[in-house]
């Protein structure tokens, strides 16, 4: 299906702050990013969103299937702009994640997409890994992997993720390969963006906390943030996941004005990010960040604060923090499409390495 050797893939992300949809081509053979291509973004509406809200923690039914149709629309609109690609991996939306029950729900068909576009299509990319044993998340570390390496990183390094969910890949570049033992660590940290979204949006009427005005305007209450931190997930051994709405019961006991309330839900990232550190095979000066909350100035500072670690923009490290989700899922497509491993042991908790992904032609 591919030639051999570097090929141009083509990656979409939606993401759990159902913002909108991310595309990146990626140079890669799989193992080595050769090269970083042209990106593209394509805003949900408000009523977009407001059809995949409605399904959010569904597994199957008219919600499900309305969210599915949004999806793929806004999907093909943003792929078509990128003729050249050899080959697309397409996450889909997360809608629910149980992978001790009944699995893991991304919605949307890479078949409706590949017929539509004429190309191949990489997608449910994390059932196979859940089956197999594993959380099916985060799958992004072997990309960080390759990230790391292209950067010509020579020292253990984390990154972190901070979209609706927060996740954190602790890595040591010096390895072979993503898969070799000692090479990787990643878990789910905790909340991120989404109950802080959830709540902009509840009471002011707005998308999210922009640069992390309001939350800088409040005081976070130090008593609930110390009951929060003694959730039993935090001191559960990695690697582990969560939905985008496991902590919404205990986060909804946070009371106050909105500034207070905002504060509070973003110091909350920062004390489940510092309750990560501990696990680390060996500690690491600094945390790269990427995703939205890069942008939050208000939360960077309090994970500085609470971490004790130089806190930087993965853009420190010559990425593209807001493209970076799009971009693994163009890398991890090769990788299906070559039979190569998306996911180890100490990545997803899957007992061995597996590749993963259904392939639409």
């Amino acid at each position: 299906m591919l030639n051999s050797g570097p090929v141009w893939a083509l990656g979409a992300m939606s993401g759990t702050s159902l913002d909108g949809v991310d595309a990146a081509m990626v140079l890669t053979d799989g193992e080595r990013i050769y090269e970083f291509g042209a990106t593209a973004y394509r805003a949900y509406t408000d009523a977009e969103r407001e059809v995949i809200r409605a399904a959010l923690g569904q597994w199957d039914g008219d919600a499900v299937l309305a969210a599915a149709q949004v999806v793929e629309a806004a999907h093909i609109e943003v792929l078509a702009k990128f003729p050249q690609a050899d080959i697309i991996g397409f996450h889909g939306q997360t809608l629910a994640h149980d992978p001790a029950g009944r699995g893991t729900l991304q919605t949307g068909s890479g078949q409706v997409l590949s017929a539509a576009l004429g190309r191949p299509v990489v997608w449910d990319f994390r059932s196979a890994d859940v089956a197999a044993g594993g959380q099916g998340a985060p799958l992004a570390p072997f990309f960080h992997f390759a990230c790391a390496q292209w950067a010509n990183e020579a020292a253990p390094v984390a990154i972190l993720n901070l979209g609706g969910v927060g996740n954190v890949t602790w890595l040591d570049p010096r390895h072979a390969a993503p898969e070799s033992a000692g090479a990787i660590l990643a878990f789910d940290t905790g909340p991120a963006n989404a109950p802080v979204n959830d709540m902009m949006r509840a009471r002011r009427g707005l998308d999210y906390d922009e640069g992390g005005k309001l939350a800088a305007e409040g005081h976070a209450d130090e008593a609930f943030l110390a009951q929060f931190v003694r959730h039993d997930y935090f001191d559960r051994v990695p690697p582990k996941s969560l939905d985008r709405d496991d902590f919404r019961h205990s986060l909804a006991a946070v009371t106050g004005s909105d500034a207070d309330v905002c504060a509070t839900l973003t110091a909350g990232i920062a004390v489940a990010v510092a309750a990560a550190l501990p696990h680390f095979p060996v500690p690491v000066a600094r945390l790269l960040v990427t995703g939205g909350g890069r942008h939050n100035a208000t939360l960077m500072q309090m994970i500085a604060q609470r971490t004790g670690l130089d806190v930087h923009p993965v853009e420190a490290m010559g990425l593209d923090g807001d493209m970076l989700e799009a971009q693994a899922f163009a890398y991890l497509a090769v990788r299906s499409a070559r039979g190569m491993p998306l996911s180890a042991p100490l990545t997803t908790g899957v007992p061995v390495a597996v590749t993963g992904g259904r392939i639409s032609m």
